[in-house]
C-alpha cells in the first residue's frame, strides 16, 4: 500500500515522537515563527503531548492516541482554543514528517480537529472609551492611549512607534506608519557546558535570538514587523494630531532635563530617560485608569476591538476598517459586526427619543 500510494517510509529504526517534534522546533519552526511562539509550542509538548505519547515511534503513532489527548487536556480544564492549538502544532509537524518520508500518513489529518467556539469580541462602549481618555489626558504618554483606542493600535504598535515613521507637519495629511512594534523577548541559554541555571536570562552566556529584520534596543526589549498585513498607514484625525504635537513638546522637555543620560530611541512613547516601557507596565497603567474612572476590568487588547466596534458603528465598510486595523483576514473584522450592530442600534434608539421625542395622542 506504501508503495502505490508513493508513501514508503525511510528505512533504519524511526524516530520516536519525542525525537521528532524535539528537532522539529529546534530546526524547522524557527523559520516560521517568532521565538516565542516556538517556546509556546515547546511548553505544550513538553507538559502534553511527550507524557502522553513521546516515547511512541512516529511511524506508529495511532490517530486515537491524539484523540485521548485531546479528551484528557479537556477534562483537565484547558480551553478548547489551548486543545486547537496543540493540534495544529502537532498536524504542521506531522505533515514535515511526512512530506520527509518518516511516516506513511499524517494522522492527524484522520481525526476531526478540535472545534473552538468564536470567542465574542468585547469592546468598551462609546462613553466609556470618552472617559477613558478624557482621565488619561492628565498623565504622561497620554496620548498613548488616544492613539491606541482611536486608531486601534495593538500595545506592541503603539509602544513601538517612532518619530520617524509619523508626519505631523501638514495638517490635511497627517499620517502615521505602523511599521514596528515592540516586544520583550527572553533570552536563550548559550552556554557549552550547561551552566546549570534554569531561566536563559540568568546564564554567563545569555544569548537573544533575533530573526531578519528585527532591531534589539536593550535588555530584552526588540523592534520587529506588526502582525496581519504587516506595514500600514493610518491617517491621523485632526485631534489626535494636536495632541501628539503637545506630546512632542513635553518629550523635548524632558529630553533636554535628561541631559547626556537620556537614551534616544526615536521612541514616541517612551520613559522619561527615553528607554522602552514595559509592556507589563503599560497593562498595569491600563488597569489603574480602569479602576480610576469605574470601568470594568477588560483586557487591554479590547481597546483595540472598541475602535473596530466603533468604526463599524459609525457606518465605515468591512475592508475599510481591515485596512485600518491591519488585519490579515477579513473573517477576524467580520467577528465585530454583531457588537456594531449593538452599539449602531442603541446609538438609533437615542436619537429617535433625543429628535422625535413621544407620540402625542391626535
Amino acid at each position: 500500500e506504501q508503495i502505490r500510494t508513493h508513501s514508503v517510509v525511510k528505512p533504519g529504526r524511526g524516530q520516536t515522537v519525542e525525537q521528532w517534534l524535539t528537532t522539529y522546533l529546534d530546526t524547522v519552526a524557527p523559520g516560521r515563527c517568532d521565538p516565542s511562539t516556538v517556546n509556546d509550542y515547546r511548553s505544550k509538548c513538553r507538559v502534553w503531548v511527550f507524557p502522553a505519547f513521546g516515547k511512541t515511534r512516529l511511524d506508529r503513532l495511532k490517530p486515537e492516541q491524539l484523540e485521548a489527548l485531546y479528551l484528557h487536556m479537556a477534562r483537565s480544564g484547558r480551553a478548547p482554543s489551548f486543545v486547537l492549538k496543540t493540534h495544529r502544532i502537532l498536524t504542521r509537524a506531522l505533515k514535515v514528517a511526512h512530506r520527509r518520508k518518516l511516516v506513511p500518513v499524517n494522522v492527524a489529518t484522520l481525526i476531526d480537529s478540535p472545534s473552538a467556539p468564536r470567542v465574542e469580541q468585547d469592546a468598551l462602549a462609546l462613553p466609556e472609551a470618552i472617559r477613558l481618555i478624557e482621565y488619561s489626558r492628565e498623565r504622561r504618554n497620554g496620548a498613548r492611549w488616544s492613539s491606541g483606542l482611536a486608531l486601534g493600535l495593538r500595545q506592541g504598535e503603539a509602544l513601538g512607534l517612532r518619530w520617524s515613521f509619523l508626519d505631523l507637519d501638514e495638517e490635511e495629511v497627517a499620517e502615521l506608519r505602523v511599521h514596528w512594534q515592540l516586544r520583550r523577548r527572553p533570552f536563550m541559554h548559550g552556554c557549552n557546558p550547561a551552566c546549570g541555571r534554569r531561566r536563559g536570562g540568568n546564564c554567563p552566556d545569555r544569548q537573544l535570538e533575533l530573526r531578519h529584520g528585527e532591531i534589539h534596543l536593550e535588555g530584552g526589549f526588540i523592534l520587529k514587523r506588526p502582525k496581519g498585513t504587516g506595514k500600514r498607514e493610518n491617517h491621523v484625525p485632526n485631534e489626535l494630531r494636536e495632541e501628539l504635537l503637545v506630546h512632542r513638546m513635553r518629550q523635548d522637555i524632558e529630553k533636554a532635563l535628561a541631559g547626556d543620560s537620556y537614551v534616544d530611541y526615536d521612541l514616541v512613547f517612551a520613559k522619561p530617560d527615553g528607554r522602552p516601557i514595559d509592556p507589563a507596565d503599560d497593562y498595569a497603567e491600563w488597569r489603574e485608569m480602569l479602576d480610576a474612572v469605574e470601568i470594568a476590568a477588560t483586557r487591554l487588547h479590547n481597546g483595540r476591538h472598541t475602535a473596530a466596534t466603533i468604526l463599524l458603528a459609525l457606518g465605515h465598510d468591512v475592508p475599510t476598517v481591515q485596512e485600518i486595523l491591519g488585519h490579515a483576514d477579513v473573517r477576524t473584522t467580520r467577528g465585530y459586526i454583531h457588537v456594531a450592530s449593538e452599539l449602531s442600534k442603541a446609538a438609533t434608539k437615542s436619537i429617535g427619543s433625543a429628535m422625535l421625542g413621544k407620540r402625542r395622542t391626535p
